[in-house]
């Protein structure tokens, strides 16, 4: 970097992303902000702009407009991942790779190259995580309690995800989704209130071994561990019920409620006495 003009300017798409040696996902805003940046070098230094891509998902409104705006602009476009940067002895760089639409390998000799790399989860993902007891997908980021039904709620109740937190979004995307987001914190701070369920579990502290085994198992972090007693107990607020502390616990000190063995066992007899009864009206 001389701070000279640069006279021919190689874009790079899809550096990190779409690649199962780095993340296997699209980062979604590659393909958009590399034609800004491919305009904006035209237009304001008039230098040569290649652009090497694998594919142009202009899939939003009036993206596919800019894309043929930028096309009109001179900007040359090579269908192919820019495999190879190499250093010239005259400082100038080397972009090798391929262009799958003529079939060869080409170099183009320029001044910059522009990287388009991936979106990636926060460093510190992990510990929210904990902090909070939210799921992460595989990529790292915050999981959604469904994608289709609850996009913006998390496993725990109060918290929710806006934006790239999430996963890779473009602005519009983001905007709409905090939007989302914000609407349902403020449902649940104009109740005042906020209604728990009764189907939690329970921890019989009497039989509580200490052993902490339903606090690693506990999907909602709704499970801490009193020292100075040397038991576990469980946070109404944050349990959901769903009885996997209760099924793991050795000591067998933690029951859900309206699923205790008793009830089920009960659910389980009267079962039975009711297909004894008809299999007596059946043989009459």
């Amino acid at each position: 970097a001389d701070g000279r003009k640069p006279e021919r300017v190689a874009i790079i798409h899809c550096v990190g992303s779409r690649d199962h040696n780095a993340h296997p996902y699209c980062s979604r805003i590659c393909c958009m902000y590399s034609l800004k940046q491919a305009h904006l070098v035209r237009d304001k230094t008039g230098a040569e702009v290649y652009e090497f891509y694998m594919d142009m998902r202009a899939f939003g409104k009036a993206y596919e407009e800019f894309y043929e705006r930028v096309q009109k602009e001179g900007v040359t476009f090579v269908r192919g991942r820019g495999a190879e940067v190499e250093v010239l002895p005259d400082g100038k760089l080397r972009v090798r790779g391929e262009d799958a639409n003529l079939g060869r390998l080409v170099a183009v000799d320029v001044d910059m190259v522009v990287l388009s790399t991936a979106i990636e989860a926060p460093h510190d993902a992990d510990r929210v995580a904990t902090l909070f007891g939210l799921g992460r997908t595989e990529d790292g980021f915050f999981a959604e309690q469904h994608p289709k039904i609850a996009p913006v709620q998390t496993n725990t109740d109060g918290v929710f995800l806006a934006g790239t937190a999430q996963g890779p979004k473009d602005v519009p995307d983001t905007v709409a989704h905090a939007g989302a987001s914000a609407s349902m914190a403020l449902a649940l701070l104009d109740k005042g209130e906020v209604t728990i369920s009764p189907q939690t579990a329970v921890v019989d502290e009497k039989l509580c071994s200490g052993c902490k085994t339903c606090i690693s198992l506990c999907p909602y972090s709704a499970i801490s561990f009193i020292e100075e007693e040397n038991v576990s107990r469980v946070n109404e607020a944050l349990c959901k019920g769903c009885g996997t502390c209760a099924a793991a616990c050795p000591s067998g000190a933690i029951m859900a409620r309206h699923f205790t063995d008793q009830q089920i066992m009960a659910q389980i007899e009267g079962l039975f006495r009711v297909l004894e009864s008809e299999t007596v009206e059946a043989g009459r």
